[in-house]
């Protein structure tokens, strides 16, 4: 199975940032998306106190990147990213948030 980056496949992905004035987050959180498990649509939440470098990927179990969610610079608040998986097969899955030289990651599973 190849990388699918998400920038550029058929795989629509939507990245929204809600910045409610004067109420930014505490603290880095990477949530469980939802629904889990899911077919073929889940979403991906995540908050940054600052605005922030990051990376949100996809791996296998195997460890291997079979998806770039997102990458670069993203403003503080909380993002609400829509994905569609329906080019992964069933499975389990972790996502994993880089934040500087912090990471978080979460499970999700397709079922088809």
């Amino acid at each position: 199975m190849s990388e699918i980056s998400l920038h550029r496949s058929s795989m629509p992905i939507s990245l929204v940032a809600n910045e409610d004035e004067g109420e930014l987050p505490r603290s880095i959180t990477l949530s469980q998306n939802y629904p889990n498990p899911f077919n073929p649509n889940t979403t991906i939440n995540f908050t940054l106190p600052q605005a922030s470098d990051i990376v949100l990927e996809v791996f296998d179990l195997l460890g291997k990147r079979v998806a770039l969610l997102e990458k670069g610079w993203q403003t503080a608040g909380m993002h609400h990213l829509q994905l569609d998986v329906k080019d992964l097969p069933s499975g389990t899955y972790i996502y994993r948030l880089q934040v500087g030289n912090q990471v978080f990651s979460q499970k999700m599973t397709i079922l088809k």
